[in-house]
């Protein structure tokens, strides 16, 4: 099979488009024809070296697709040759602790991509306990879009954020793959939510996406403007910023509010007021990975139309190198996703 390898960290010439050998499923797995896989920023984390540096070499990276079933190992039930499925995009790779709650918590839990060759191939090997059944009607490319970003917005804003019905919800970057569908995962659980853009197309983006406020922070303040939508502060910010705007993203939420740490594209240091923090009883909370649970219930959103993907263009596989290079310098609005087969 053709894949996207890379030999090294580096810039984003390490890509090779190379053939390697096609897995042949394990018992208890499935071989899955990929027929589009979905770039996150996460990759470029791992490509550049600064998330696993002790990755093995030659490498497949990827953690999103969707597919096909191509051939199942043995004593595997419930799927069939040609079904359309998607891979859930981590789980434990050690089946004695299929069942751990949180999956993240798990010793041996990982990501295509990460612990186990990726989605940047034409096929892959997935354990058949961690497969999806797609009846989402969605495009491979459209579908490819979802895995890691709906599941990880689902358990950001349901399960981490525990956002409800009337809530007022603060998303920031809400034109980015990770924003637009925390957007959409808080409006489908009946919040109001406001977001935060750069520029008048990010803006465009972020209120595609479904936010009733969108703040352009290219020139104007999101804590004052919040506060002023609120009547004094969001219920949740979910931060996908870190470094010096997580200190503005606690002033931004009401006494009693909760605010989720997800991500760090500002940098990984922050510094805050302890004092105010803990005069509000603000609570502060990390959120990385999701179940297998948190995909479902968000395909069940996709299925019921309360969640769309936003495929903003694809790219032939081989030009994994331009899709990365697309991704690093901001230049995508939504999501992107690799075409195994195209040519």
């Amino acid at each position: 099979m053709k894949a996207a390898v890379i030999h090294e960290f580096g810039h984003f010439d390490v890509f090779k488009y190379e053939e390697v050998p096609t897995p042949d499923p394990r018992p208890g797995y499935v071989l899955v024809k990929i027929l589009a896989a979905g770039i996150n920023r996460f990759d470029h984390y791992i490509r550049e070296g600064s998330v696993a540096p002790e990755l093995p070499f030659p490498h497949i990276l990827g953690a999103d697709a969707a597919g096909e079933v191509a051939k199942l190992g043995a004593d595997v039930a419930g799927f069939e040759v040609g079904q359309r499925v998607i891979p859930t995009p981590g789980f434990p790779t050690d089946e004695d602790e299929y069942e751990i709650r949180p999956a993240g918590t798990a010793p041996s839990f990982t990501l295509p991509g990460l612990g186990v060759p990726g989605t940047y191939a034409q096929y892959i090997e997935v354990p058949a306990h961690w497969l999806v059944a797609d009846d989402t009607g969605l495009s491979p490319e459209e579908a490819a879009t979802l895995p890691m970003v709906l599941a990880t917005a689902t358990r950001s804003v349901k399960t981490i954020g525990e956002v409800k019905a009337g809530d007022k919800v603060l998303v920031h970057s809400g034109s980015g793959g990770a924003g637009s569908m925390q957007i959409q995962v808080a409006k489908a659980l009946g919040a109001e939510v406001a977001s935060t853009a750069r520029g008048d197309n990010g803006v465009r983006v972020a209120r595609k996406a479904g936010a009733d406020l969108v703040i352009n922070t290219s020139n104007e303040d999101f804590v004052d403007r919040v506060q002023a939508w609120s009547g004094g502060g969001a219920d949740v910010v979910i931060d996908n910023l870190g470094g010096d705007q997580l200190a503005k993203s606690i002033d931004a939420a009401r006494a009693l509010g909760v605010i989720v740490a997800f991500g760090f594209s500002a940098g990984t240091e922050a510094t805050f007021n302890v004092q105010s923090f803990f005069f509000g009883q603000k609570k502060l909370r990390g959120s990385m990975a999701s179940d297998i649970e948190d995909l479902k219930w968000g395909l069940e959103q996709v299925k019921a139309g309360r969640i769309k993907p936003l495929l903003d263009r694809t790219l032939p596989l081989h030009e994994a190198a331009q899709a990365h290079r697309l991704i690093a310098n901001n230049q995508i609005k939504g999501n992107l996703v690799l075409l195994p087969w195209a040519a």
